[in-house]
């Protein structure tokens, strides 16, 4: 199985190191202070450990951006070297709050933070997928009752390849998943994020995704 590090300890981060340690796969969860982050999530699952973030981009093979898209571009070039040769997949979207404090403007109109992170890690393959739901949706996405899409992006046709692969381990059907093509399509999938706040504000907290119907 795949050795995976995931940076970001949130309800996004460890929702996914739960899904993808049941699945085998060896996870470590980067954090800021290893002791007191594993003692507030002891048992989340025996194959999961816990490292600083530069050790976990470090010694794993994937590695997952769970962390705010806001500051994620300066918090991972800062690991460009331990990035180098890995797969990035980034889940995050880059947003400024609105008053409410939910997402309001984004932070790379005209781009993408993905875009932004494959400029600043060269040596590194950088996937998209995922930042088109509720964290929940994301490794149960069999719950709603439409299915799903889910979409992928980026420039590197293996690393996309393999990406899919652990999307089929969060539970995702191959006919769900739309590769969109490379990076700069990061693009349009992190604009969707401009309309989940008004779905929440009408609806709630309640588990959706802005999917495709065919």
């Amino acid at each position: 199985m795949t050795s995976i590090g995931i940076l970001g300890t949130g309800r996004v981060g460890t929702n996914l190191a739960r899904k993808l340690a049941a699945a085998g796969h060896h996870v470590t969860l980067g954090v800021r202070s290893p002791e007191d982050t594993a003692a507030r999530t002891a048992g989340l699952a025996p194959r999961i450990a816990f490292a600083d973030q530069r050790t976990t981009a470090r010694t794993t093979d994937i590695v997952i951006n769970a962390t705010p898209g806001d500051s994620s571009l300066e918090r991972l070039t800062d690991l460009r070297a331990e990035l180098a040769g890995k797969i990035l997949v980034d889940v995050s979207n880059a947003t400024r709050d609105a008053p409410d404090g939910l997402p309001g403007d984004l932070c790379y109109p005209g781009s993408s933070l993905a875009e932004q992170l494959q400029a600043a890690l060269p040596d590194t393959p950088v996937v998209k997928t995922l930042n088109t739901m509720l964290f929940m949706v994301m490794t149960a996405p069999d719950t709603l009752a439409v299915p799903p899409t889910v979409y992928v992006s980026g420039n590197d046709e293996g690393a996309k390849k393999t990406v899919t692969g652990l999307l089929g381990d969060l539970g995702w059907q191959p006919e769900r998943i739309e590769d969109l093509g490379d990076i700069t399509t990061a693009r349009a999938t992190e604009a969707m994020i401009l309309v989940v706040p008004h779905i929440l504000r009408r609806h709630g907290f309640k588990p959706f995704a802005v999917s495709l119907a065919r």
